[in-house]
């Protein structure tokens, strides 16, 4: 069916000349609206009105233009139901071929900081959306076009003489896929504008506006194809270097990158497996890479690296013999990138995203949403013991509280005061967990710092930390024998600390 007339009204104006000269050179008449119509006149492009062509002028200041019978008329009508030719006939509607329209930018106004309701409210477009739904619905017969990267296939098929069903199917699609994106990103901005206790009352439903990030390796195992997906168009990090990102290097990437920003000292953390193996906090990069390293030389073969500061020149050398999966930092130096790009494999990724308010998990089939774990300060922490801390067993007591926050439950960990010593992580048991911790610890436990995740339900873990020379624990508490941890931590003339959180990590 040969196509006789278009609709071009567009806020984002990409393409659009080349587009409308395509149209009159195969001589279809173009009809369009205000800023779009004064943009193709004065490139010389002939245009009609649609005001004009409706016989409907423009009301509202411009919120009402195409909302007419004569426009949705000429777009939905079906050609082979004889009802409807017979309406369009009767009313002297004539056929709309193609509809070009995209929407106004509602995303870039709400995404701007300190923008009012009121001026996010008057970037919601009602009349494109509504022209693209209807074209979309008849796109048999009315071809929608809402993006400008459909311009070039669309003027190639014109010129072939015929627009194939599968470009057709193909633009409402996309038509479908930008509304409901559309109004996500609406409905997301006006609950920000809701108290907590209003979204509460509301049922507190959510929708999740997910888009491509990137096809991935392959998910947890080569058998399983992935891709990575993010909200709301975000840019969560950049690989710079490397071989394709797997689900498994995201995951431990995540784990590296939450743990070093935890600190506020140079630190770096080596993961494995979404545990760290080894954490430190000096005053350098390299210093505190170092460490880490030497926390577990052995765990850190076929590892994640991920570091707070710009990965430096010293700290790229540290590592350039050593086979790693990932190296992760808010940026690299020119000299850093020089040396590990040698390395055609390892992947750099940088970084500089803020944790969101709120994360989301699958779990049993459905979506966990929460806000993330965040560790409290020191002003919060309650000595219990008789023995009271110093100032170096509060610094090593934090790193040990911190470095556990991170590792999966159940754990203990042990630290110096800048550098973990060994980790017992994801153990079914508290006593194991720290009989794991003692026998992975590259360092002397004597005169040690441990901290547990969750509280100690009885004596006997603390025990064998107190066999292994631990001097002060940091824990939780909360256990319905706490009474009976403390007179064992006094006992051994440990000091212990509690926090009133708990940081377990599944």
């Amino acid at each position: 069916m040969r196509i006789e007339r278009a609709i071009l009204s567009v806020f984002d104006k990409t393409g659009i000349i080349d587009l409308a000269r395509a149209l009159i050179a195969h001589k279809i008449e173009i009809l369009s609206t205000g800023g779009t119509a004064k943009h193709l006149m004065t490139a010389g492009i002939p245009v009609v009105a649609i005001s004009e062509w409706s016989g409907a002028p423009e009301i509202l200041g411009g919120r009402v233009k195409t909302l007419t019978p004569k426009v949705f008329g000429a777009i939905l009508h079906d050609r082979t139901n004889t009802d409807h030719v017979a309406d369009v006939a009767r009313l002297s509607i004539p056929r709309v071929d193609v509809v070009v329209v995209n929407l106004y930018p509602f995303e870039e106004t709400a995404a701007r900081e300190g923008v009012k309701l009121a001026e996010a409210v008057e970037q919601i477009d009602v009349g494109g959306p509504s022209m693209l739904r209807a074209a979309a619905k008849n796109h048999r017969y009315v071809l929608p076009l809402c993006d400008p990267s459909l311009y070039d296939e669309f003027i190639r098929q014109l010129d072939t003489g015929e627009i194939g069903d599968d470009f057709r199917l193909f633009c409402a699609t996309k038509v479908f896929e930008k509304t409901a994106a559309y109004d996500r990103s609406i409905a997301t901005f006006l609950r920000t504008q809701r108290t907590p206790d209003e979204e509460r009352q509301s049922g507190g439903d959510r929708t999740l506006n997910l888009e491509k990030f990137q096809d991935l390796r392959y998910g947890e195992n080569p058998q399983q194809q992935a891709s990575f997906y993010v909200q709301d168009g975000g840019r969560p990090f950049e690989q710079v270097h490397g071989k394709e990102l797997s689900y498994n290097n995201l995951l431990d990437l995540d784990a590296a990158i939450r743990l070093v920003r935890a600190f506020s000292q140079p630190a770096a953390a080596v993961i494995k497996h979404t545990n760290p193996c080894g954490v430190s906090r000096r005053d350098s990069l390299s210093e505190a890479l170092a460490a880490a390293i030497e926390a577990d030389p052995v765990s850190a073969f076929g590892g994640i690296i991920g570091a707070n500061r710009e990965f430096d020149g010293a700290s790229a050398r540290l590592i350039e013999s050593l086979f790693l999966e990932v190296v992760v930092a808010p940026s690299f130096n020119g000299e850093a990138l020089d040396i590990l790009r040698k390395k055609k494999n390892l992947r750099l990724v940088t970084t500089s995203a803020s944790l969101p308010d709120l994360e989301f998990r699958s779990a049993a089939g459905g979506i966990l949403a929460q806000t993330p774990d965040r560790i409290s300060n020191r002003d919060t922490w309650k000595t219990v013991t008789a023995k009271q801390p110093s100032a170096e067993m509060l610094n090593g007591l934090e790193l040990a509280w911190i470095v556990c926050a991170y590792v999966k439950s159940n754990a203990i960990v042990l630290t110096s005061e800048s550098q973990s010593i060994g980790i017992g992580a994801g153990q079914m048991s508290r006593v194991d967990a720290a009989r794991v911790a003692i026998m992975k610890s590259t360092l002397p436990t004597t005169g040690a710092f441990a901290a547990s995740d969750a509280f100690f339900p009885f004596r006997d873990g603390l025990d064998i930390l107190a066999d292994a020379g631990v001097r002060a624990v940091i824990q939780p508490g909360g256990s319905v024998r706490d009474e009976e941890v403390i007179a064992a931590a006094n006992q051994r003339e440990m000091t212990m600390v509690f926090t009133g959180e708990r940081h377990f990590r599944h």
